[in-house]
């Protein structure tokens, strides 16, 4: 997923950051699903890695997910609290979601990371 995920980092457009990031998303079927963050003059309207990634997998019907590799040669690439959310609605807590730099990898479960997601048993 690594070196997936370093491949596509040449694909991300970032001109107000500079900070690049690629994330790799693995289906159910052991499918990769790359993404990069892609900026945008308003802010608001900029996607991030982990969200193009995951959208890209539900587009091509997969509703399964076993895990996802975060990427960044420019600094820590944790997920927002975004991309915390959205993944919380399609992939099960006890995924495992690697967070890499150029000489550093942590490793956490989505539930790590988003303990008390919102989810269809708060509506």
């Amino acid at each position: 997923m690594l070196d997936r995920a370093r491949k596509a980092l040449e694909n991300c457009y970032c001109p107000y950051s500079r900070f690049r990031v690629a994330a790799v998303l693995e289906d159910g079927d052991g499918m990769l699903h790359t993404g990069v963050n892609i900026e945008n003059g308003s802010y608001g309207l900029t996607m991030c890695a982990e969200r193009v990634a995951l959208f890209k997998a539900l587009s091509r019907g997969k509703r399964q997910f076993t895990g996802l590799m975060v990427y960044s040669p420019d600094g820590n690439p944790l997920p927002c609290g975004a991309c915390r959310q959205v993944l919380a609605e399609f992939c099960k807590g006890g995924m495992p979601v690697y967070a890499a730099g150029e000489d550093s990898m942590e490793k956490f479960t989505l539930k790590d990371l988003l303990p008390h997601a919102f989810s269809m048993k708060n509506t």
